[in-house]
């Protein structure tokens, strides 16, 4: 019965202590860990290129568009709901209706969905 009580006292006191060792400088996300403001323009586009290179990685979109470095952000409302939309061009894509390809973020950075329509 002691060996039980050790044990529960000794996991218990491992489940509290465990928070402790989250804090700055630890990712939850494959494009850059999380962030609690604002990204930027720039950064929306730098995040943009990067989803787009794992897009193509996975099969998701043409390889083409891997070699695609720039992009033009802006902020749009959907639902009530103001995200990044970050547009890339591709001319390579012989289907017009996919040379454009647009990549949506939270404000903070998150990435949402990506498609070409823009909507």
């Amino acid at each position: 019965m002691k060996l039980y009580t050790t044990i529960a006292i000794l996991l218990t006191s491992l489940a509290f202590s465990l928070p402790t060792y989250a804090g700055s400088g630890h990712s939850h996300d494959k494009d850059g860990g999380h962030s609690h403001g604002a990204i930027s323009n720039k950064k929306a586009v730098e995040k943009g290129i990067a989803k787009i290179k794992f897009l193509a990685q996975k099969g998701t979109i043409d390889q083409s568009w891997t070699v695609i470095s720039q992009g033009t952000a802006t902020k749009k409302t959907f639902n009530h709901n103001p995200e990044w939309v970050v547009m890339f061009k591709n001319d390579k894509i012989k289907d017009k209706s996919k040379q454009n390809l647009y990549i949506f973020f939270s404000l903070d950075g998150h990435y949402i969905a990506a498609n070409y329509t823009g909507k």
